[in-house]
């Protein structure tokens, strides 16, 4: 009951800084061996009913942190202390990027929304293939400290890379990280870069992905490739995301990312998001929309491609909602901001009770 006093206190402070803080702030806790036992115990659900094999991976359970939270694999064992099954590094480019002016992440406390317009800010991928090697190192040592967490390396292309050469962006980018994540996301899906969402194209696409699949089918081992899409697409994109899915056979989708869309915003908010401007909207808003995307991809794909769902995912209920809908796996990112550290392991007893 103490997280809505403190996030009061949170909100009063710049997003981006803020969450810097609170992070760095964690980090310092886990570094003192009883500090992280107190975190783990206190955070980390400890059932093993719902772990569950997804695309062949084993995940000790099925919530999962999205992308743009940990762009650069600087707090896996402080997020692994506090119960996630998985999380998304990145998204991560060949080269390192600022991203966009600030500010670029705002709050719409009104609708429990965040819109951020961050730009795939990140270290580059060698960065941060350096600090996914120190930790599996570390991890691979102390079982203690990886908490069964899976690691997924979600991969874009940098602000300056014409289209037509994504592909090469995404294969520099995919072949670096192999050795150190668990399972790929392709990320075409984001608003805050220009003419990225143009990749959803369906050529475009079938292109990038055709490349990361050859390369990833060459290996001893190949690893999941899936592909991220955006809550905004129309029924015909949809479909086209289905046809090249079974085609490329990919292993998994997430859906959805951010959405540019602000019709189901309150009146407050609406206010807000015009001072605000461009941005990808997330939290609350985009829980319907996104159930109805897993819905229908479940259905147009006969169950045949795991999903992911994010969006609008704060409560156990939410989660229940898009397991339902046909996902395997759930991911929170702005309801992690709006319910706090015990997200995890509230909606984890949620499901177990419902199961």
């Amino acid at each position: 009951m103490i997280y809505p006093l403190l996030r009061d206190i949170l909100f009063c402070f710049p997003p981006e800084e803020v969450h810097y803080f609170s992070m760095d702030l964690l980090r310092a806790g886990c570094s003192i061996p009883p500090i992280q036992s107190l975190i783990e115990s206190s955070f980390c659900y400890p059932g093993k009913d719902l772990q569950k094999q997804v695309f062949g991976l084993d995940f000790s359970n099925p919530v999962g942190l999205g992308a743009g939270f940990d762009k650069n694999a600087l707090y896996l064992n402080e997020l692994a202390a506090l119960g996630f099954g998985f999380v998304e590094i990145g998204t991560v480019t060949p080269k390192g990027q600022p991203g966009n002016e600030k500010p670029r992440l705002f709050r719409l406390p009104a609708d429990k929304a965040l819109i951020n317009r961050m730009g795939f800010n990140n270290d580059g991928v060698d960065m941060v293939k350096r600090r996914l090697a120190a930790w599996n190192e570390s991890a691979g040592k102390s079982q203690r400290s990886k908490n069964g967490l899976l690691v997924g390396g979600n991969i874009g292309k940098n602000k300056l890379t014409p289209n037509e050469d994504a592909w090469q962006d995404y294969r520099i980018c995919f072949d670096s990280l192999f050795e150190e994540v668990a399972y790929f996301v392709v990320n075409v899906s984001s608003p805050n870069t220009p003419g990225l969402r143009e990749l959803q194209e369906k050529d475009s696409l079938k292109k990038i992905l055709s490349v990361l699949q050859d390369q990833n089918q060459g290996k001893p081992k190949p690893k999941p490739l899936l592909l991220k899409i955006a809550p905004d697409l129309s029924r015909e994109q949809l479909d086209d995301i289905v046809s090249l899915s079974l085609e490329i056979r990919l292993d998994g989708l997430v859906a959805t990312n951010t959405t540019i869309n602000r019709e189901m915003l309150s009146e407050q908010s609406k206010l807000k998001s015009q001072h605000i401007g461009a941005g990808g909207l997330s939290g609350r808003p985009v829980r319907e929309r996104a159930t109805e995307v897993v819905r229908y991809l479940a259905e147009q794909t006969h169950h045949a491609i795991p999903i992911i769902a994010s969006g609008g995912i704060f409560t156990g209920r939410d989660a229940r909602e898009k397991l339902d809908a046909g996902a395997a796996l759930v991911q929170v990112w702005t309801g992690f901001v709006y319910e706090g550290p015990a997200i995890v392991k509230n909606i984890c007893r949620y499901l177990s009770q419902q199961a």
